[in-house]
């Protein structure tokens, strides 16, 4: 059951921005509704510096387009905007075309838990120019927060290595949709459990969680508050140990664990959330281990992410579960993916498909025309390139790529190389098509193709560039297209 359903209503028809609805009046207004149109959804550069990607938020994207109408009430609120003239801005009989609408478009897309890259495709829509233009703003608004968000996961799931990292951040995440999106970003990307029961509940997701300072604070004294949540949740004990005096805390919390033992439960751990984690994990592990709780793991948070986790580990920290809220939820360092949707080919009617490409003064900000895939090419058991390819001409047996903005980089594709196209089709004719995958094979999707990438590619600092480029036949296209359209073209 998704965020549509359970938080909602039925539709979202108006989850857009005013400038769709006012381009598919004119192109209904002139005739061109039906006109066939090819978009792209896309990001220009890596999130955090980083050298990967990972796709998320297609499942929830389903939700959405599968009940997607435009109903009266939509078009009674419609109604009342006005134009600058103070007159209607849209016309009652447009408005009666939209609640009448069919969908028919076709959507391919990569699966939840791909790594991508810069200017590849991650959803491409093929349709009525109508009808594309209004997915533009709620694709956008559903694949860009959770890829960021499922790419940061991965991160920190990476640098906590073999630990379980558990997402704490509903408290410090923007709204309801913000943290149950969130939620489920963070569990796609590798997290194991979130602190979100409503994300629990609606995704699957196992929830953890035990107590804060101000159980501690409502006894008269540290000892007895462990006493008491012993007594009240015995199968859930995780002291927090800092409010006062950390160690000191852990001395307790091990007073409290040799009571539970005596009535046959276990103390699951000690979790830190100030002072010097290093050496306080490090401490604590040792007291634990003295007193006989080998088994009790040492969890930690306190506005963590893959650097500082990196770096106590680095330290010599001995955390076994690592929880991460604020900059896990929020993507702290970097607030926006940046992805863009962009018209690649046009078809009016009677008329042959038309190449269209976006010029820009910012090489990267120039569009690639056609209608797009990627195939992706293993070689050993291990991803080597990534070829993006026009599905409307053939791809040549010896391939070369050409980075998408720096034609002097080029690579042949090896061989002996097998390549697999990477978008999947989703809907055909409006209808989809797709079998949503659950979010734990998404999550172990995630997993299996960050492990096909050589470790270069996964660095936290100056990553390696992984080859991810053009087929050279569309680069040549491109390159003629942009010519001509700055008037350079050949005589």
């Amino acid at each position: 059951m998704g965020l549509t359903h359970e938080i909602y209503r039925t539709s979202l028809g108006l989850l857009t921005d005013l400038y769709q609805l006012t381009m598919a009046q004119g192109y209904w207004k002139l005739g061109r509704a039906e006109d066939e149109a090819v978009f792209h959804l896309l990001f220009r550069e890596h999130p955090f510096a980083g050298g990967f990607t990972v796709a998320a938020g297609l499942a929830c994207v389903v939700d959405v387009l599968r009940e997607l109408a435009f109903d009266a009430e939509d078009a009674a609120y419609l109604a009342t905007l006005q134009g600058n003239d103070g007159g209607r801005l849209f016309d009652p009989e447009f408005l009666k075309a939209l609640q009448r609408i069919a969908w028919a478009w076709d959507i391919d897309a990569v699966p939840e838990g791909t790594v991508v890259f810069p200017h590849e495709p991650l959803v491409r829509v093929r349709g009525p120019l109508l009808q594309c233009q209004l997915l533009e703003t709620p694709l956008l608004n559903l694949i860009n927060f959770q890829t960021l968000v499922a790419t940061k996961a991965a991160r920190v799931c990476m640098a906590a290595g073999d630990d379980a990292v558990l997402e704490f951040g509903l408290r410090r995440a923007q709204g309801i949709d913000g943290a149950l999106a969130a939620s489920r970003a963070a569990f796609l990307g590798g997290c194991a459990a979130t602190s979100n029961v409503l994300a629990g509940r609606l995704f699957g997701i196992p929830v953890k969680g035990t107590h804060a300072h101000s159980w501690v604070m409502s006894f008269d004294d540290e000892a007895e508050a462990f006493r008491a949540y012993a007594e009240a949740m015995p199968n859930n004990c995780v002291f927090l140990v800092d409010t006062y005096d950390t160690l000191e805390g852990v001395r307790r919390a091990i007073e409290a664990g040799k009571a539970l033992r005596q009535r046959g439960h276990e103390l699951a751990g000690v979790r830190l959330d100030s002072g010097d984690l290093a050496y306080l994990s490090i401490q604590a592990r040792q007291m634990l281990d003295e007193a006989g709780f080998a088994d009790a793991a040492i969890l930690a948070s306190n506005d963590l992410d893959e650097h500082i986790i990196a770096s106590l580990k680095d330290q010599g920290a001995r955390i076994a579960v690592w929880g991460v809220g604020t900059r896990l939820v929020t993507a702290y360092d970097d607030p926006a993916l940046g992805g863009v949707y962009k018209l690649a080919m046009i078809r009016h009617a009677g008329r042959d498909w038309e190449y269209k490409v976006k010029l820009s003064e910012q090489t990267a900000k120039i569009s690639t025309p056609g209608c797009l895939q990627v195939r992706r090419f293993r070689e050993n058991g291990r991803f080597v390139a990534d070829m993006i390819h026009d599905t409307q001409r053939p791809v040549p047996e010896s391939a070369v790529i050409v980075h998408p903005t720096d034609p002097t980089k080029r690579k042949a594709i090896p061989a002996h190389a097998t390549g697999e196209d990477v978008l999947v089709p989703v809907f055909r004719g409006g209808e989809c098509v797709y079998n949503v995958p659950a979010l734990t094979e998404s999550r172990k999707r995630t997993a299996e193709q960050l492990a096909g990438f050589h470790g270069g590619v996964k660095r936290f600092v100056n990553p390696h560039a992984y080859p991810a480029g053009l087929e050279r036949g569309l680069h040549d296209l491109k390159m003629r297209l942009i010519l001509e359209a700055r008037g350079l073209g050949e005589d």
